[in-house]
């Protein structure tokens, strides 16, 4: 959920305030735990009581509240969301704290399956340097190629590496992967949220959820270079799969996991 206190809250033209009762109501009684907090970011958005109508009817309904305020925070970053797009997630935060000690200004970064962009954006708001973004689908190239506006970052759509110019064979610093990694038969488990909000390229990573994962560590060792590193979110229960998968594509690799976020990276290093 964003942070409320992360962003200097906007003003409404109507006596916000007044609402504030009703709407948490609404909201705890549509089973949202955190209902005051997401009222007030509610209220924020709304520019009239009848905006304000509409956006609780949707959050109630069940739509996520990202996607009806318009934005996630992620690391400290307004990041914009549409529909049609995988929400960035808290926990993801942890990889880019993880990848964020490996590079320095001026690294060649790759983020793959980017998504909106939240990775990178916050990789480069932290140390500049060169990022190129990829993602498949062209909803989520839009949103990125938003969020990435003004960093000099270039967001390209296509499938994995296959997009990149071919003069950085051999030169990237860092490649980030937040890749689809849900087993397919467990997207049906997912809460309705995700399951019916975001899109399902974004979440399936096959019948063991590492389909992608594979692919992205058998082509990352010609794009990396000397020194250069693979750090790809996976699961706790998938760690060890994922540390076999890159071992075998010639890493040496690591876990990485917070227990606070409940998140889990596997860092793989060219040998």
């Amino acid at each position: 959920m964003p942070d409320s206190s992360a962003f200097p809250p906007a003003t409404p033209a109507y006596p916000a305030a007044d609402f504030l009762p009703d709407v948490t109501a609404r909201l705890r009684a549509a089973g949202c735990v955190f209902a005051e907090e997401e009222a007030r970011l509610l209220l924020a958005a709304a520019g009239t009581p009848a905006d304000l109508a509409s956006l609780v009817d949707r959050r109630v309904a069940g739509e996520p509240l990202e996607l009806v305020l318009g934005w996630a925070e992620f690391c400290g970053l307004r990041i914009a969301v549409e529909p049609g797009v995988f929400i960035p997630r808290p926990r993801t935060e942890f990889l880019v704290d993880r990848a964020s000690g490996l590079r320095g200004p001026g690294s060649i970064v790759v983020d793959l399956c980017c998504g909106t962009g939240a990775v990178g954006a916050a990789l480069i708001a932290g140390v500049p340097g060169e990022l190129h973004a990829v993602d498949l689908d062209p909803v989520a190239v839009r949103c990125a190629r938003r969020n990435l506006a003004g960093t000099g970052a270039r967001v390209y759509q296509g499938d994995l590496f296959r997009p990149l110019a071919a003069r950085l064979r051999g030169r990237v610093d860092l490649i980030v992967a937040n890749v689809p990694y849900v087993p397919t038969a467990e997207i049906d488990l997912l809460p309705p949220e995700a399951r019916d909000h975001e899109p399902r390229a974004a979440l399936d990573g096959g019948p063991d959820g590492l389909a992608v994962q594979r692919r992205v560590a058998a082509r990352a060792p010609a794009w990396l270079a000397r020194g250069g590193h693979l750090v790809v979110e996976t699961s706790l229960r998938q760690a060890p799969s994922t540390v076999e998968i890159l071992t075998r594509s010639g890493f040496r690799a690591q876990v990485a996991r917070s227990e606070d976020r409940d998140a889990t990276v596997v860092i793989g290093a060219v040998q």
